[in-house]
């Protein structure tokens, strides 16, 4: 699944993306909404993030321009302004959906997740990612390990994503903490290493063949 983010503050809209793609979402993102309309031209998504004060076009101008072209790709705003009447403004522009900053990244995928279920897009090209017994369902945000279905908090999966699609490649505890930007890693890795525990209780303690792997001085990694 492809996004197009419309913010013109760099630290948030790298931290997006980075996010993002850890939940299997490729993520473009432009400062200014001229250079969003432009984006839009020569690009494919599957769904638009649009802050509202941003430099040139404002995305309320950038949402209503959108949908004068019957796009009906879901729109996603994100921004400060949380008074009714700027929801009710963004709402009538056409927006579907607003989430007020700051917020939290783990809400930010859900109502990613939502829209594209409402809208009927597929929400990922790759609906299923299997590890030996592992089933990771990404359009369901669902797991199971042999058949048996295992309920994960949305950190936890977000974690087990980023070991999956490394495909067995170890990762270090700041290669990890990159990828996680709610959680300040900097002032404590062990949470890092909590979240790894949690995981292995819940995907390998019922079974003899352990997926959740570690390499002493390097880092984690699944058993492929």
């Amino acid at each position: 699944m492809k996004a197009l983010l419309l913010e013109d503050d760099p630290i948030l809209s790298k931290e997006v993306i980075s996010f993002l793609k850890t939940m299997s979402i490729d993520c473009d993102a432009v400062f200014d909404g001229d250079l969003f309309l432009k984006q839009i031209k020569i690009t494919n998504y599957d769904i638009f993030l649009l802050d509202i004060n941003v430099p040139k076009l404002n995305g309320l101008d950038v949402c209503k321009k959108v949908r004068e072209s019957n796009s009906d790709v879901p729109i996603l705003m994100l921004t400060a302004y949380r008074d009714i009447q700027d929801k009710m403004d963004a709402f009538t522009v056409g927006a579907d959906d607003y989430l007020v900053k700051p917020f939290h990244f783990d809400e930010l995928y859900m109502r990613i997740m939502a829209l594209l279920r409402r809208s009927g897009l597929p929400q990922d090209k790759k609906e299923f990612l299997v590890i030996k017994d592992l089933e990771i369902d990404i359009k369901e945000a669902k797991v199971k390990r042999n058949g048996i279905s295992i309920d994960l908090t949305p950190k936890e999966y977000q974690l087990l994503l980023i070991l999956a699609n490394a495909k067995g490649k170890i990762l270090s505890k700041q290669a990890i903490a990159e990828q996680i930007w709610d959680i300040q890693f900097e002032s404590n890795m062990n949470t890092i290493e909590v979240y790894i525990n949690f995981l292995r209780k819940k995907i390998d303690k019922e079974h003899p063949e352990k997926l959740i792997l570690t390499r002493s001085g390097f880092g984690y990694y699944l058993n492929v």
